[in-house]
């Protein structure tokens, strides 16, 4: 009997998900943990395996298209199978053969509103800005690898799109030639515009772009879309790096980024990427040629020689500003942290801690064979225990009651080169020192190679932000909603304290929590913030 699959939610805040490839086509024999297709989510793309075998009998969404959760997905069953019933009563169009199907799938294209075969020149397609996460609602287009004119094979790389998380690599799902570019460089769009339009070569597409509309079709009708498209056809390829001979330069956005930085010419970077692209680790490890070297030697040399005396300075210069455009991960996290400033009533309180109890300890949990433990560590240990014992600063607002969690999975602030992610600790409380430093050590690393897959990123309760490595010794941060709380921890600082009615000379440091006024009574922060103190002051007591 035939089964019905359904696109799966594989994470909790999965709404809709995105097929990035097919692995199996229609016909193809299907064992039981064989991977299907590989579906995008707003953190990761995924492997999606079989439960069941048999044979694909149909694909209800192609590659490149996104769908909700629980749309469907294919239906495998028996090799001739009637499915027309199963199709008939889902979303897919009724079917009149499983054989007659597998055409028909492999026709469709990644457009999110295809135009009517009838409104659109023959094997011309639209290709739309796809969506690439479940909370994008736009893409910046940071690279364009084609240019108009150019031959396009199914599994060309047409572009590069920043999203809320990442820069991504989008595939082209059809051949053809490259007619007309609907995004520049640079530019950002929603989700279903028009990107780019893919045909035979030579094809009119006059009217095509002009009567394209977002969730509707494009007719051929109005002329003057010509006009529209013969500029931005001209500018996609002066929006491309080229070389002295005039072949394109292969690089990462941020490979160029840095290299603009450091004023380097990409043409002199030799890549070290798939098919000779330039990436990160080229800029970093670049040495200018000796003969650059040399031609700066007699500037150096005359500056060196020119005595020095002292001159009345004339204010003279210009004015110069720079303009950065916003990633996409930039914009959510000043939207949802705009968010939780505005809708969550904040106040702080700021205790500080002596840490030479710590310190001792640490030295001595450091001394063990394979075994590395942080202050920051020590910290996370203390919050989570403090947490059991508080578990009102464990909760969460919701406008017709308060959740209190009373498990306890902390957040850990990581800076990454477009912002902050927050990795997450499951069940902190019941993890050893040396389990939480090397857990952490692992997310934070893979954090900032944007490996953490979307479940590592969620269901936090409480959240902890360290800035002491930078030498700062007291700050104040907004909320993780939806955590009720987060801690602030700053350096330690030696200096003068008095202990026993006696100034000696003490390490202490400063720590802030920020609490939200809806579930957390400054009395409760207060309580929480004592017990917090007592575990960091004497470690010994976390082992009670």
């Amino acid at each position: 009997m035939a089964i019905k699959v359904t696109m799966p939610r594989l994470s909790d805040t999965m709404t809709e998900g995105t097929v990035a490839t097919w692995l199996k086509k229609v016909g193809d024999k299907v064992s039981e943990g064989d991977i299907l297709a590989e579906i995008e989510t707003d953190k990761a793309t995924m492997e999606f395996e079989s439960f069941n075998e048999g044979t694909l009998l149909h694909i209800g969404i192609q590659a490149g298209e996104t769908a909700p959760v629980d749309s469907l997905l294919a239906i495998i069953g028996k090799e001739g199978e009637d499915i027309s019933a199963l199709l008939a009563g889902g979303d897919a169009p009724a079917a009149e053969a499983p054989k007659a199907d597998a055409p028909a799938a492999e026709a469709k294209t990644e457009t999110a509103a295809p135009a009517k075969a009838a409104e659109l020149p023959k094997g011309v397609i639209v290709v739309t800005m796809p969506r690439l996460s479940d909370t994008m609602t736009e893409g910046t287009v940071a690279t364009w690898l084609k240019k108009v004119g150019d031959t396009v094979a199914e599994g060309d790389i047409l572009a590069e799109i920043e999203t809320d998380k990442a820069t991504m690599e989008f595939e082209s799902f059809n051949a053809g030639t490259l007619l007309y570019i609907g995004i520049q460089e640079g530019n950002t769009a929603p989700v279903d515009s028009l990107l780019a339009i893919i045909g035979p070569p030579g094809t009119d597409i006059s009217g095509v772009a002009d009567n394209f509309t977002a969730g509707g079709a494009a007719t051929a009708s109005a002329p003057a879309a010509e006009e529209k498209a013969a500029p931005a056809a001209e500018k996609a390829p002066e929006a491309a790096a080229e070389t002295s001979n005039g072949g394109r330069i292969l690089a990462s956005p941020l490979a160029k980024k840095i290299a603009s930085d450091k004023g380097i010419q990409l043409s002199q970077v030799k890549g070290s990427g798939e098919n000779g692209r330039i990436v990160k680790s080229d800029i970093e490890n670049f040495t200018p040629s000796a003969q650059a070297q040399t031609a700066s030697a007699p500037a150096a040399k005359q500056e060196a020689s020119a005595p020095a005396a002292p001159k009345v300075f004339v204010p003279a210069g210009e004015v110069y500003t720079e303009e950065i455009k916003n990633s996409q991960m930039r914009k959510i996290i000043a939207k949802r942290l705009a968010e939780s400033l505005f809708t969550a009533p904040h106040y702080n309180l700021v205790i500080e801690v002596s840490m030479d109890e710590a310190m001792q300890a640490r030295a001595a949990i450091n001394s063990v064979p394979d075994t590395k433990v942080s202050f920051n560590d020590m910290v996370i240990k203390a919050c989570a225990l403090a947490l059991k014992k508080h578990p009102k600063i464990n909760s969460q607002w919701k406008e017709d009651a308060i959740i209190i969690n009373h498990h306890v999975n902390i957040g850990v602030a990581v800076a990454v080169e477009d912002g902050l992610v927050v990795p997450v600790l499951k069940f902190t409380d019941a993890m050893s020192l040396s389990q939480i430093g090397g857990s952490v050590r692992d997310l934070a690393g893979r954090a900032k190679n944007k490996k953490l897959g979307p479940q590592e990123m969620e269901g936090s309760t409480f959240t902890v932000s360290n800035l002491g490595m930078f030498g700062i010794t007291e700050f104040n941060s907004i909320i993780n909603q939806p955590n009720s709380a987060i801690l602030s921890v700053g350096a330690i600082v030696e200096k003068p304290v008095v202990k026993n009615g006696q100034i000696v000379v003490g390490n202490t440091m400063m720590l802030s929590l920020a609490c939200d006024h809806r579930t957390i009574d400054g009395a409760t922060g207060a309580q929480f913030l004592q017990t917090l103190k007592q575990y960091i002051e004497s470690p010994v007591t976390m082992l009670a």
